[in-house]
């Protein structure tokens, strides 16, 4: 069975197609044939190195990879799902050695694995798991009732984008940040105000809530460049476990989407969302696996608006 990995962590072009053994499911787990398996920037951390301590305990190859799409071609005995096989599904993996999404087989928990949304590519399901579980766990923390208003940095981003039309879902009012050549896309994303981004973020959005956000999802992590946006007792949402300033009674939450790891029930709540159109896929580029440290470079350069998918 193939895969995409690494021997050794370094820059994209130590990723390489490897040969895994298959791996059958057990009670409580289901196989997915894979068909996709996005690019994030988690990946992009693990293949270098930075973000992969739990791995070095363990022998390589290394495989990245926290979102597939496939078939489901093995159900475990005793595993009490709704699934079965044949079924086109998505699901958010947390890797851990050769166990990530960037292979041709996975298995994994039944309660981790829902059904993709009708009518779409398994590329373009594979694009939703994780950074959606991520969007919906921030605005959880949160906690923000209908009527109220948040700010989303990195607004054009997946996660961020996310944001944005999960808060106009939930009866939010949305305040985003865009780069002029991405000030329609976020619109388009459903951002009832779009402010210009840069260092300045916190005065542009009190520029247009003179009193403040109740809370701000820091897509873009500009961390206490952002701060200043949120009223007094608001909150403020990091991807990247910031600790935060501790000022003005503002609620510092660290957003770690393992912790949604077994929430097939929201995972499949995005699933509704991705059907009814409240939530839009966005694929920037599919590769085969021989091209995965191409889909690396373009990530790592900055600007992608959507995800690369390794098609299998």
């Amino acid at each position: 069975m193939r895969g995409v990995g690494v021997i050794e962590f370094g820059g994209p072009e130590v990723l390489q197609v490897v040969d895994l053994p298959e791996s059958h499911a057990g009670a409580g787990e289901v196989r997915i044939r894979v068909h996709a398996a996005t690019v994030n920037p988690t990946d992009t951390g693990l293949r270098s190195g930075s973000r992969s301590t739990s791995m070095k305990v363990d022998p390589p190859p290394y495989i990245p990879g926290m979102d597939a799409a496939g078939i489901i071609d093995e159900v475990g005995a005793g595993t009490e799902t709704s699934l079965s096989v044949g079924d086109a599904v998505m699901a958010m993996i947390l890797p851990r050695a050769s166990h990530g999404g960037y292979r041709e087989s996975i298995v994994l928990a039944a309660d981790s694995v829902v059904r993709a949304p009708a009518d779409t590519s398994h590329v373009e399901a594979a694009t939703l798991p994780m950074n959606g579980l991520t969007a919906r766990q921030s605005l959880d923390q949160l906690g923000l009732q209908p009527g109220q208003t948040i700010a989303v940095t990195g607004a054009a981003g997946c996660y961020g984008g996310y944001v944005v039309q999960l808060a106009k879902a939930d009866g939010l009012r949305v305040i985003a940040d865009a780069s002029s050549k991405d000030e329609q896309l976020v619109r388009s994303l459903g951002a009832d105000i779009v402010v210009p981004r840069g260092d300045d973020i916190a005065s542009r959005i009190r520029e247009v809530a003179p009193d403040g956000v109740d809370g701000l999802a820091d897509g873009a992590v500009q961390n206490e460049l952002a701060v200043g946006g949120i009223r007094d007792g608001g909150g403020f949402a990091s991807v990247r476990g910031w600790d935060g300033t501790g000022e003005r009674g503002i609620v510092f939450h660290k957003t770690m989407v393992r912790d949604y790891y077994h929430r097939a029930d929201l995972l499949d709540q995005l699933r509704r969302h991705a059907e009814s159109g409240a939530i839009t896929l966005r694929v920037a580029a599919s590769y085969r696996p021989e091209d995965a440290a191409d889909a690396h470079r373009r990530l790592e350069a900055g600007g992608t608006r959507g995800r690369g998918v390794i098609v299998f």
